[in-house]
């Protein structure tokens, strides 16, 4: 049991980098789907490169131990606007995908507060 306590932040960051680094591919490439989400949204092309960014930098810092915790707060603010874009703006199912982003943004919301979570006590307050 104290293995898997101990193996599972790890796990929660590597699940959450790869959703966050995967999705890079869609925004850097300007594929059809993603330019559609930030056309409806009104912050195409600029607000799809810098979101692609800063999910890259939140990625990268969740993979490194001491900067987890920034990480996962940056994690937080970007899908927090991503839920909140298509509980107002996009709806939940875009071009007939069944949900799967707003599933997948929901998932990596509440695994980013886990780790958080789990990481409270690193929390550096300026």
């Amino acid at each position: 049991m104290s293995k898997i306590r101990e193996k599972l932040p790890l796990i929660l960051r590597i699940i959450v980098a790869i959703i966050l680094i995967q999705t890079l591919r869609f925004k850097f490439t300007a594929h059809p789907d993603s330019v559609y989400i930030f056309s409806k949204v009104g912050i195409e092309p600029y607000g799809r490169i810098l979101t692609g960014v800063a999910e890259l930098i939140a990625g990268i810092l969740l993979l490194i131990p001491k900067t987890t915790w920034i990480g996962a707060t940056i994690t937080l603010g970007i899908i927090g606007g991503a839920i909140l874009m298509h509980l107002t703006k996009l709806g939940i199912e875009i071009n007939n995908d069944g949900g799967v982003l707003f599933i997948t943004a929901m998932t990596t919301f509440i695994l980013s507060a886990i780790i958080l979570w789990i990481k409270r006590r690193e929390v550096k307050f300026f």
